[in-house]
């Protein structure tokens, strides 16, 4: 459990998260992100502030046996919530901080971050740590289905901790990404979506060391 004022409002919803949405138009819209991604059948993926798993299941359709989600929330119940209605051997379900993941370096080919972004503390520090565990090559998305605008209006009429959650301008976002190492390829920021699309230029980080001294070469750290 992480002590955050975000994740025990996100735990208070959770149970009522999925009946908010449209799942079958959801479910159609992330699909054809993905597509446009490119999302390859055997690529590790990392799934930040995966919430009540939608993203996840439109990533296992698209994975091959071989795919693998890393699927990360600050929300225990919102993860609980997913587990029960995903039950699949290629997810890896974890209680973590985008700004220190439970990952080892180079451990992912792609990480999403969908509809989060605006509720992430230190923009910088997440986009180092992505980084980190992302392979050399790696995509990053940084993606929302909504206008800006409207994104930042839902936050500020839910009130809480969330209400001064601000999805910055893309442009903003496209500029600290490649400030921290990261090759910007797409920028969108209209009435219909938002995404930033960036490519990792290159190993960045010293090795992160395992408790006996040496690299930890497992997917997970």
């Amino acid at each position: 459990m992480i002590d955050d004022p975000k994740a025990a409002f996100f735990d208070h919803i959770a149970d009522r998260w999925d009946g908010w949405e449209d799942l079958p138009s959801l479910a159609a819209k992330l699909g054809a992100g993905l597509d446009e991604f490119g999302v390859g059948p055997d690529e590790t993926v990392l799934d930040v502030g995966c919430g009540t798993g939608n993203l996840t299941l439109a990533l296992l359709a698209r994975l091959s046996p071989a795919g693998r989600v890393v699927a990360v929330d600050i929300a225990t119940r919102m993860l609980e919530e997913a587990g029960r209605k995903i039950r699949d051997p290629r997810v890896d379900w974890r209680v973590a901080d985008v700004r220190r993941l439970p990952l080892a370096d180079a451990a992912c080919d792609r990480a999403i971050c969908f509809s989060v972004w605006p509720h992430i503390e230190d923009h910088g520090a997440a986009a180092d740590e992505l980084g980190r565990v992302l392979k050399a090559g790696g995509y990053l998305h940084v993606w929302h289905l909504s206008s800006r605008e409207k994104i930042t209006q839902v936050h500020a009429s839910a009130g809480g901790p969330i209400q001064n959650d601000v999805l910055p301008p893309a442009t903003d976002t496209a500029a600290l990404l490649e400030r921290h190492g990261f090759d910007v390829t797409t920028v969108i920021d209209d009435a219909g979506r938002y995404l930033v699309t960036a490519v990792l230029a290159g190993r960045r980080h010293e090795p992160r060391q395992n408790g006996k001294g040496g690299r930890d070469e497992n997917l997970l750290a």
